[in-house]
């Protein structure tokens, strides 16, 4: 008898058995890449055979930007005061005024060719910390596939730290596990697995009291941020129902990282800022926590799939009928810039990168048709979710282009007389007037990530703060080639069945700290 709960391991449609729901998921797969092809292919042919109308919709557009723009800059702002108060709040001292519980973290840090010493300033992050080590158990998970190397650096860091914390487990995941992708989320999968056997069932410990963080290695976590999480999982409401996202920012090695770099760094900062004004729209990324009850529920995470952290999150929501939600943390974990050797390496690093975060539209077609096999979730909650992912992944993937781009097609595509209207003349001036107002909220972006800067290497003078402002002005190149492409590239991936493995990102310092 086939389980109820099926769906909750699709990974992709040739996972299903019946046909009828493969041919289903198979479109579901194909369904963004579709809707963003279609809406450049018709824009252009729109330009040429009815430029008027292309003009006014491409101006049209641009004026939602703007005003989206402005709700979006409100949004940051707002969200970095609450950041900023965050980070100056004494959470342990709320947490004693609680009725006494104890509860344990389990740390897991997914590990594949990072350096040792990356490694150790992550951990020495979290003995920074100012809760309790006797109640964090961590766990660094290696790859098998890494060699002899990756036990040579188990071996050094258990050495080093095993005894500040409660237990510190050393794992290595094996590798040419049929079914599986070799990626951070079977990596993480076998790591919690094993911890959940040699420590957690052993000493009894209730799941609902431990909280499992997932940190990204080169993740530096602030020195209130387990006192944080851990006042929020006590506080909110249903905490086994709840995940819980710090804000990322990309700024370890922001000193040292190129222009391009620093503002594809900064713009996802941005982006992950405002999203923690937006709880009903937010969806764990990258380094986050949650429950070890929830983890448990759904028979731990998905071990084939690239974009896991937010796939999680959509195995819980759907697990518990809609009745799960991610909290904001408004507290900050930190995490290197896309930064390699040469300015080229470096620029297709950050394509990479960004495909990769973009092939999480994966997850719409597991959460669109596990919104068609469970009843149970209310509509109010499928139709804006489905609306808002649908949006958000097309305009990721056509909106820098359309723009800055494809805006401008009706004034050169058009026919003759269309150059003769007074709309032809008229039209650019005013897409150029609205691009220009968008722009000027660049200045508020960049006074902020001067405000975000670490603390200045002694090697870069101070008139390098000038370079990182006046960087801003490769925000539209920025959207169009390190947004826009790699999120439709990952899109169409998906759509023609060309389906991606997970790829790391190296991480380059030349500094530690």
């Amino acid at each position: 008898m086939k389980d109820e709960n099926y769906y909750l391991k699709v990974s992709r449609y040739s996972d299903l058995e019946d046909k009828n729901e493969r041919i289903l998921y198979r479109f579901l797969e194909m369904l963004t890449g579709l809707i963003s092809w279609s809406v450049l292919i018709f824009s252009i042919l729109c330009s040429y055979f009815y430029p008027l109308v292309a003009a006014c919709v491409i101006v049209v557009y641009a004026v939602y930007w703007f005003f989206r723009s402005i709700y979006f800059s409100i949004h940051l702002r707002s969200g970095y005061a609450k950041m900023k108060k965050s980070e100056k709040t004494d959470w342990l001292a709320r947490l004693k005024e609680l009725e006494p519980v104890d509860i344990y973290h389990l740390v897991v840090i997914p590990t594949y060719d990072e350096s040792e010493q990356i490694l150790r300033n992550t951990i020495q992050s979290i003995v920074k910390n100012d809760y309790p080590l006797d109640k964090i158990i961590l766990v660094l998970a290696f790859e098998e596939r890494a060699g002899g190397d990756a036990v040579q650096k188990a071996n050094n860091l258990k050495q080093e730290f095993d005894s500040r914390f409660f237990k510190l487990l050393t794992t290595f995941h094996p590798k040419d596990i049929p079914g599986e992708i070799a990626g951070k989320s079977s990596n993480e999968a076998w790591a919690t697995k094993v911890a959940k056997k040699e420590v957690i069932d052993k000493l009894n410990i209730p799941y609902e009291d431990i909280i499992l963080t997932s940190l990204d290695s080169d993740t530096i976590v602030y020195p209130k941020y387990f006192s944080c999480l851990t006042y929020l999982y006590r506080t909110v409401d249903n905490p086994t129902r709840s995940s819980f996202q710090p804000v990322p920012l990309y700024i370890n090695n922001i000193w040292e990282a190129s222009p391009v770099s620093r503002i594809f760094a900064f713009s996802s900062t941005f982006w992950h800022t405002i999203n923690q004004e937006r709880p009903e729209k937010l969806v764990t990324f990258s380094s986050h926590s949650m429950s070890f009850q929830a983890l448990i529920d759904i028979d731990f995470k998905q071990t084939n799939v690239v974009s896991e952290d937010s796939r999680v999150f959509w195995q819980c929501f759907l697990k518990y009928d809609g009745d799960y939600k991610t909290v904001p943390m408004y507290y900050p974990v930190s995490m290197d810039a896309n930064a390699a050797p040469t300015v080229i390496q470096t620029a297709a690093n950050i394509y990479k990168q960004t495909r990769r975060w973009a092939y999480g539209v994966e997850n719409i077609p597991y959460f669109i048709f596990g919104f068609i096999k469970n009843k149970n979730i209310p509509m109010s909650k499928k139709i804006p979710m489905f609306i808002e992912m649908i949006e958000g992944k097309v305009s990721w993937a056509v909106a820098p282009t359309l723009i800055f781009l494809l805006g401008w097609l009706p004034f050169l595509l058009g026919r003759e007389d269309f150059s003769q209207t007074v709309a032809s003349y008229s039209l650019p001036l005013m897409l150029s007037k609205i691009l220009t107002f968008s722009m000027i909220g660049l200045i508020g972006s960049a006074y902020l990530s001067i405000l975000l800067l670490p603390p200045r290497p002694l090697e870069y003078n101070r008139s390098k703060i000038l370079v990182f402002a006046v960087q801003w002005v490769l925000v539209p190149f920025t959207m169009i080639f390190f947004s826009a492409l790699p999120a439709l590239d990952a899109q169409t991936r998906l759509m023609l069945g060309k389906y991606m493995g997970f790829w790391p990102t190296p991480k380059f310092r030349h500094q530690s700290f």
